[in-house]
């Protein structure tokens, strides 16, 4: 069977998906990952229908990396059996000015893309690493980048650009916004779940260890939380959201912070751990009875509720708010607490609903839709690659 492989790298784990490749379109045949690297790795893989097909722990001086974690699902990767490789489709969090839309990717594009590791450095070295090693070993395999960034190419100028001389924004210094592949995927589905509404205004919050929040019209990007890096907007796992840019310069000039240890305390001692001293998790912070625990999730709820009103803003109005993504699909809890905070937009959050995991969680008499969706990055990716590679 043609087969996509689809990658998907973060900065410790490994996510991948195998999907057919047939006349009647993609079907998913395999989704695996390796996740705890250098802490407690292990490579699961299972069948679409739940068939195990390995399930290995190893030592965490065995997986340190993810370059060895790269090499370990290569190794088992080729031990399947009756798949034969079209294409590989890789998640790249940044494209930077150059890329609106999936690209196939040479060496060329492989140096363009490195010039914006700084930009996004938890995540876009580590989405370049497998492509590295696939060049290597399978040249003549053709390799897709799907960005993050693509999905809000469209905006208009002024929503993109910052208050700066306008050769910066020439430059490439303006908001991109990210977690597109997601809200790319939420905006089809919608027209499933809701044909009239995913035509109108629709806010679309993916939270999980990233987390961010998108307006949507008319199933196209208006607005959204993220800017110029994927530091911006909503409170992370990690990361601090929205912030003076005054703070950066204080640690500086103040603090004596060099420009690493900026970067070290943004993107991997702030937001949620940083704020609670406990944990990134949004589920231990829940568990936990610490006053700091409570003071990261009130934080968290508080931006969130903050960012829906400015997206309703740019829409001029709300028709449905859809939660998606680890925390958005899986934690009833802050669901709740967010929808308390859409009353006066006229939400009105149904509790058994919001507790059993329901589709939609609003009332009937809601007059703003609530629904809970599960994203899937990987399957836009697998599309995005099959469409470019079957036109090569």
């Amino acid at each position: 069977m043609d087969a996509i492989l689809v990658v998907n790298a973060g900065s410790s784990s490994l996510k991948f998906q195998i999907f057919g490749v047939a006349e009647a379109g993609l079907s998913r045949s395999v989704r695996g990952h390796i996740d705890g690297i250098g802490s407690r790795p292990r490579l699961l893989a299972k069948t679409i229908d739940g068939t195990v097909l390995i399930d290995r722990a190893y030592p965490p001086e065995a997986i340190g990396d993810l370059p060895t974690a790269i090499a370990e699902a290569r190794i088992w990767l080729q031990s399947l059996e009756g798949f034969t490789l079209k294409a590989i489709g890789h998640r790249v969090v940044h494209g930077g000015p150059d890329y609106a839309a999936p690209v196939l990717i040479d060496h060329a594009v492989l140096d363009k893309l490195a010039s914006y590791q700084e930009l996004a450095p938890l995540h876009q070295p580590n989405n370049l690493a497998p492509i590295r090693l696939a060049m290597e070993i399978n040249p003549d395999v053709p390799q897709v980048a799907c960005f993050d960034t693509a999905f809000h190419r469209g905006h208009a100028p002024h929503t993109d650009c910052y208050a700066l001389p306008w050769a910066y924004y020439q430059d490439g210094v303006r908001r991109y916004g990210f977690h597109g592949l997601s809200y790319e995927y939420i905006a089809e589905h919608l027209t499933n779940v809701a044909p009239t509404l995913s035509n109108g205004r629709v806010i679309v919050a993916h939270l999980g260890s990233g987390a961010s929040m998108c307006a949507l019209y008319q199933g196209l990007s208006v607005e959204t939380t993220m800017g110029f890096t994927a530091l911006d907007g909503l409170p992370m796992g990690t990361r601090p959201g929205q912030m003076d840019p005054g703070v950066v310069l204080y640690l500086i000039d103040q603090k004596g912070m060099t420009t690493a240890d900026v970067t070290d305390l943004l993107y991997r001692a702030s937001g949620l751990r940083g704020l609670s001293g406990i944990s990134s998790d949004m589920r231990d912070l829940l568990s936990s009875d610490d006053p700091r625990a409570t003071l990261a999730i009130d934080h968290f709820v508080h931006r969130c509720s903050l960012s829906a009103g400015m997206l309703a803003a740019a829409l001029g109005g709300l028709d449905a708010f859809v939660f998606t993504a680890g925390v958005g699909e899986n934690s009833a809890p802050i669901r709740a607490r967010i929808a308390e905070r859409l009353t006066w937009l006229g939400a009105e959050l149904d509790p058994s609903a919001n507790d059993a995991g329901a589709t939609r969680i609003s009332t009937d008499a809601s007059g703003v839709a609530l629904y809970v969706l599960p994203t899937d990055e990987e399957f836009m990716i697998a599309r995005h690659t099959i469409a470019l590679v079957g036109a090569l």
